[in-house]
């Protein structure tokens, strides 16, 4: 079965679960792997290696977490820097942060996919700012409410059934697997916005039938901030950084 999220979030909950003692390698791979064929680590400047392999090199440089990052034009989040990494996660949609166990990037790791193969391709990275899990949250809740009232003056239900359905049925949401130590608040957000994101990708697949300009900006205007919010969520869902100090 495919896996419903993204490789940055797969590899942050389960490559920190791993650096962390909570599972064993074998757990790790077929998490991350899902219906790939192979993820690597490594390039251009050395060859790629086994993603366990690779990790435990960065675990003997200190590192204890890996942290997410969804970026889109005119929101970096999950990104802090340099330039370069950020123009090459921002290419690809995702990317993720070694981090020590303060918090500082040890490495960023940007994901080159050639067909079934993953390869992940460090480059120099730099602290990041966050939302914290409360506040993704709060905003994932208001983006909702928004965009279901505005989707409605825009009579939704005529032009996308099956937009207003899934505003409708909010509680049926993915059911997500997570390794020990994600905290159930951040599975219960990742979850949410993964939710915020197929209903911003099945509003925005086409104009709906609408008859004029006016109409589909009105329509992308209501439903675009929906996804920031669902990548915000996401992120701070698969960053430990800012998980409750319990996690």
């Amino acid at each position: 079965m495919p896996s419903l999220l993204p490789a940055s979030i797969r590899l942050a909950w389960w490559g920190t679960a791993w650096l962390r003692g909570r599972v064993v390698a074998d757990e790790l791979i077929d998490a991350v792997v899902g219906d790939d064929a192979v993820h690597l680590l490594g390039g251009p400047e050395s060859s790629p290696e086994a993603l366990v392999t690779g990790l435990g090199s960065l675990r003997s440089r200190g590192a204890d977490a890996v942290g997410a990052a969804l970026p889109t034009d005119g929101d970096l989040v999950g990104l802090g820097g340099p330039a370069a990494f950020n123009t090459a996660a921002l290419d690809t949609g995702e990317a993720v942060l070694v981090l020590d166990a303060a918090g500082f990037a040890i490495t960023g790791l940007v994901p080159d996919r050639v067909g079934a193969a993953v390869t992940w391709r460090p480059m120099p990275a730099e602290r990041r700012q966050l939302p914290d899990v409360g506040e993704a949250d709060r905003e994932l809740r208001t983006a909702l409410l928004d965009a279901a009232e505005a989707l409605a003056r825009l009579e939704v239900a005529r032009w996308r059934p099956e937009v207003a359905d899934r505003l409708m049925n909010l509680r049926h949401r993915p059911r997500l697997a997570t390794p020990p130590g994600v905290p159930p608040r951040c599975a219960d957000l990742a979850a949410r916005g993964l939710q915020a994101l197929e209903i911003t990708a099945l509003a925005l697949e086409d104009d709906g039938g609408a008859l004029t300009a006016y109409d589909a900006g009105a329509r992308r205007t209501a439903i675009v901030p929906l996804g920031r919010a669902g990548r915000r969520a996401l992120v701070a869902a698969a960053s430990p950084e800012v998980w409750p100090p319990d996690a």
